[in-house]
């Protein structure tokens, strides 16, 4: 393959926590580390655990065990722990006390500091108040907040009294609401009245309490009052005013069995009901270590902004992160890209924000439209990395962000994997080169692997399904109230391991490539290709600003493309038949479409990756399953009325689709 993009420099990676991990352990680079992690994940699991100093009350006899098989293992046989104790009683008595946790901007541009010391108060004041309540140890309380400072302390404040956190997306109507109650079992949730979203006010309280009525288990909803000033509306509520600072808590945090479950989070299947994943006190502290800590190299000192929800799996992760690891969590109201278009880079240059996190698809948008990232002078001198997450990359969107935001100097470390397994797989670090689009390696531990139908593994420059051969420690534990689905689902498409749903591939030097999700697999002439490619080729036309594709039934071929754009220009006259005459010359004639389609925008989920199998089933006329993720379900609609109009077209028909 060509030049590397970027390369670390010795000095870089000399600064690393990951270096002085490996130093500690006589190891000499990061492939070392994968190949010990993997062969011996006893020695690994408990390395990693006191490196961090990740604390336990009670000592762990064996930090894994395995006698129920591969599906079902055990972490940290024992101990006694408590994540809020973890990544906030830690700083007391040291110079991060008094320091940023927690810095909030309003889309007005004010802005909210809270010290660790704060947080702490705040998480004190919460769980008094749950306590009083009769909340406790295994009831399940939603956590339906925008991200605001109290988010943080809720999601604290809740696993610190034993109890399961479920966080919600903030933008939840009533219906997913129901769903996510009554399937929990939850007893209580916590909300404020409403959020600024682009300038307009948001619901929230109203939608809880219309959802209560259908959720008889919900017994409490516990009302964020952030001015003062705020009166019950139902019997249901308990005030949590946090107009005037906390005293210092008042009780010590109880400890709890390691794999006592703190999170009970929903990720959306393919059909059926969301599946409810399930993480522990043990889990989620270390997992969140080897990510950001191990991986990521965010350390104390550095200053994280990541605009995410605590309904997706990134809130819950840089609120434990961030605080587990002394670092401060920038955080906005509202969208990166209101009242500006640049505005999280403003953002970044206002906070000396040193660590960003961003998709492609934001970085899409901003081509797009033009705008300068930069202009007016932003600084972005103290940056030192980019994360990307969410829908793989073009290499255009890529090579365009690395030039223009990172000035070829700041690293992209992507980063993907999955709510099941509470956070990555695949993972950049400073200690790998970058390509476009490429990763660093597996997050060490998991035994990943890219593997045939048989899970024979595969050589460099092959595509095939993503897994991991050996339990990891942040991996969910079963499925909340249906472990027979847990085990198909994930250990039983190809026995033995674990299926991520990612089609993947590793190049000669080491790097690792995602193609998109395996049941998005088109296979043409015989041939399985995932859409990344196939999109980044429409989008490197110029003439379409994204593109999603899908594969459909065909009577000759067997299957066929489906590409739906968003086209760059009003006047579409002529242009299907452009990007199918630049497909068909790209890849050769069998992927010339069969249909393609001009939508205004794609269905997308709350971290913007494309939903792709809901653009086959309205193609196909087909019952959409589980919307509940989608970020604007207005696009379902949008697109209902494209395919209405658009005909399907041969290869040798003018394919000039019908402007919608």
């Amino acid at each position: 393959m060509g030049q590397f993009a970027w390369e670390p420099s010795p000095e870089l990676v000399a600064a690393t926590t990951l270096s002085a991990f490996l130093a500690q352990h006589g190891l000499a680079d990061q492939q070392a580390l994968q190949a010990r992690a993997d062969s011996d994940p006893h020695w690994y699991w408990d390395a990693l655990i006191r490196f961090f100093d990740i604390r336990f009350d009670t000592p762990y006899g064996n930090v894994l065990d395995e006698s129920a098989g591969v599906e079902w293992p055990r972490w940290c046989v024992g101990g006694t722990t408590n994540i809020a104790w973890n990544c906030l009683s830690r700083h007391e008595n040291t110079a991060l006390w008094q320091g940023d946790a927690v810095v909030w901007e309003s889309e007005k541009g004010e802005v909210l500091r809270w010290s660790f010391a704060r947080l702490d108060a705040e998480v004190a004041r919460l769980a008094e108040l749950l306590l009083a309540r009769g909340i406790g140890r295994g009831d399940v309380v939603g956590l339906y907040l925008p991200m605001v400072p109290e988010a943080v302390a809720a999601f604290l404040a809740v696993v610190e009294i034993g109890a399961i956190v479920m966080p919600l997306f903030s933008g939840f109507g009533r219906r997913p609401l129901v769903d996510r109650f009554t399937d929990a079992g939850a007893v209580a949730v916590v909300t404020c009245p409403s959020f600024q979203r682009r300038g307009k006010a948001v619901p929230m309280h109203q939608t809880v309490l219309d959802a209560a009525a259908e959720a008889p288990e919900l017994r409490h909803v516990i009302l964020l009052d952030r001015a003062g000033g705020l009166e019950p509306v139902s019997p249901l509520d308990a005030l949590w005013c946090t107009a005037e600072p906390a005293g210092p808590r008042r009780r010590r945090p109880e400890m709890f069995p390691a794999e006592t479950p703190a999170m009970l989070m929903y990720t959306s299947g393919t059909t059926g009901k969301p599946k409810g994943t399930v993480h522990t006190h043990c889990g989620m502290l270390a997992k969140n270590a080897l990510d950001m800590g191990l991986c990521l190299d965010v350390k104390a000192g550095d200053r994280l902004i990541w605009m995410s929800d605590m309904g997706w799996i990134v809130g819950p992760k840089i609120s434990i992160g961030c605080t587990l690891l002394g670092a401060t969590l920038v955080m906005a109201e509202g969208t990166p890209d209101w009242p500006e278009q640049n505005r999280i880079w403003r953002l970044c240059d206002r906070h000396r924000v040193t660590v960003a996190g961003i998709v492609p698809t934001a970085v899409r948008q901003m081509m797009r439209s033009g705008v300068d990232p930069l202009e007016g002078g932003l600084d972005l001198g103290q940056l030192r990395t980019i994360i990307s997450s969410g829908e793989p990359w073009t290499p255009e969107a890529w090579s365009w962000f690395f030039d223009t935001v990172c000035r070829r100097q700041v690293p992209i470390l992507n980063y993907s994997g999955g709510t099941e397994c509470g956070g990555a797989i695949l993972i950049g670090t400073h200690h790998r080169p970058l390509r476009p689009s490429s990763f660093g390696g597996p997050v060490p531990g998991g035994g990943v692997d890219i593997v045939d139908a048989e899970g024979n593994s595969l050589p460099a420059g092959e595509v095939g399904e993503l897994v991991l051969r050996r339990p990891t420690i942040g991996a969910t534990r079963g499925l909340w109230r249906d472990p027979e689905r847990y085990v198909q689902s994930y250990w039983r498409q190809i026995p033995g391991v674990w299926v991520q749903g990612d089609l993947a591939s590793r190049d000669d030097d080491g790097l690792w490539y995602l193609h998109g999700r395996s049941d998005d697999t088109i296979k043409l002439a015989g041939k399985r290709t995932g859409p990344s490619e196939i999109e980044a080729a429409l989008i490197a036309t110029g003439l379409v600003d994204d593109a999603a594709v899908v594969g459909i039934p065909d009577d000759i071929a067997g299957s066929a493309l489906l590409c739906v754009c968003i086209a760059r220009e009003p006047d579409r006259n002529g242009l299907a038949r452009q990007l199918s005459d630049a497909l068909a010359r790209d890849f050769g004639a069998p992927y010339r479409p069969k249909r393609i389609v001009f939508a205004s925008d794609l269905p997308r989920t709350r971290n913007q990756k494309i939903m792709r199998r809901v653009i086959r089933s309205i193609a196909l006329g087909q019952p959409a399953g589980d919307l509940t993720s989608l970020s604007n379900p207005q696009s379902v609609e949008d697109l209902q009325t494209a395919f209405a109009g658009a005909p399907a077209f041969s290869s040798g028909a003018d394919a000039s689709a019908p402007s919608h």
